[in-house]
């Protein structure tokens, strides 16, 4: 017998919970300009209590060919890769706004 998930009742193999926090998170994808004209492709409104953050950046600077980091709740990395880290988020279920 499967036990019940606390949050929204249903049994284990049934519950969505996970599903419905990573559609309810805004996330955003922007690029800003950084010293000596370098852009950088900023992922802002990630919840670090649903989410490894440092988990998520290394995934998304293996799948972008590129250096990174995690700090302040966000992840910046080195270059212009709005596309290609909307694509995987959107592939994970987050739903995603690239401004």
């Amino acid at each position: 017998m499967a036990g019940i998930c606390t949050v929204c009742g249903l049994p284990e193999e049934l519950c969505m919970c996970e599903e419905l926090a990573k559609e309810q998170q805004k996330i955003r994808v922007y690029n800003d300009t950084r010293r000596y004209g370098k852009t950088v492709t900023i992922v802002d409104g990630l919840d670090g209590s649903d989410i490894d953050i440092d988990e998520l950046a290394r995934m998304l600077k293996n799948r972008c060919a590129a250096g990174g980091t995690a700090k302040e709740g966000r992840i910046e990395l080195q270059g212009e890769h709005k596309r290609k880290v909307q694509a995987v988020l959107a592939g994970m279920g987050y739903t995603v706004q690239v401004q």
